[in-house]
């Protein structure tokens, strides 16, 4: 619902022309960075170790840190990238509908989470979206933060020329301030008749505008107790029932791992990558 508002607020022109977006999900807590509780049980007898080492993991002596919380390392998972990056770019890409990136590059660091994992606690991504049929081209930045001393939370900014679109919990917020067509001058510096001359070329050219107060603001909320997950459930569960396609179907899901997974390889190998959204391939790492 939230997502769909934000979609047709966009598709409507609320922004203007599209240059900038901005998505993060940061949080601030053990559990929100992966430190999951550890039952005391926990052994070779009660746990399928090698079944979850497979033939891919190393093959290293039972270690219940590094199964319950597998998230925190490479040879298991594939960390903030692809548990919390993959969603956000879902999201945009739905709102958008866009097919990705066509460059990637990610920075970040093991900022405060010092317990042996071996995957970034602080992640920034920074993608060009090239022009397609449903939007001009932009920049997007992309952040993970385990660390947030604000709180944490998580949210959506689409800015325009004419305003920006801002998905925040179950709101969407629209602020709009147009460009002045009048561009303004500073002519302080400039000789008492130069200036006179320079005003009333000025006044030959722009209808002056009035002051503009302030951005126009619209705010659009979920009904009470709303939760998203119970639309996305509601929606799969009919799509199969039914034998409906869904939105988010496979080609969906994997343009948007491919620049979430990308993200961790530009990370680890301190790489610029170029994607085509199209044929979903890498073009060349540099």
């Amino acid at each position: 619902m939230i997502y769909a508002k934000a979609k047709e607020l966009y598709k409507a022109g609320a922004i203007g022309e599209l240059n900038y977006v901005e998505v993060y999900y940061d949080r601030h807590s053990a559990q929100g960075a992966w430190q999951y509780s550890i039952p005391p049980d926990a052994s070779p007898e009660t746990v399928g170790w090698e079944r979850f080492l497979s033939n891919k993991a190393p093959k290293i002596p039972f270690d219940p840190i590094r199964f319950f919380r597998w998230r925190n390392y490479q040879d298991y998972g594939t960390g903030v990238a692809g548990d919390l990056f993959v969603h956000l770019f879902s999201g945009m890409h739905y709102i958008l509908d866009s097919n990705g990136p066509t460059r990637v590059i990610t920075s970040g660091g093991l900022r405060y989470w010092k317990d042996g994992r071996d995957v970034p606690d602080v992640m920034v991504g920074i993608y060009d979206y090239p022009k397609t049929a449903s939007h001009p081209a932009f920049n997007l930045t992309l952040r993970v933060n385990f660390a947030d001393g604000s709180g944490g939370g998580s949210g959506f900014r689409f800015v325009g020329s004419d305003g920006q679109i801002t998905v925040s919990g179950n709101t969407v917020t629209v602020k709009r301030k147009k460009m002045a067509k009048a561009p303004g001058y500073t002519i302080d510096t400039f000789p008492k008749a130069m200036q006179e001359k320079f005003l009333a070329d000025y006044h030959s050219k722009y209808i002056v505008e009035a002051e503009m107060l302030g951005p126009e603001t619209e705010e659009y909320k979920a009904p009470p107790g709303y939760d998203d997950r119970v639309d996305h459930f509601a929606n799969f569960f009919n799509a199969m029932r039914n034998n409906k396609s869904v939105v988010e179907d496979a080609v969906f899901g994997f343009r948007a791992a491919g620049p979430a997974l990308l993200s961790n390889k530009s990370y680890f190998e301190k790489s610029i990558i170029d994607w085509d959204p199209e044929a979903m391939k890498i073009i060349k790492s540099l």
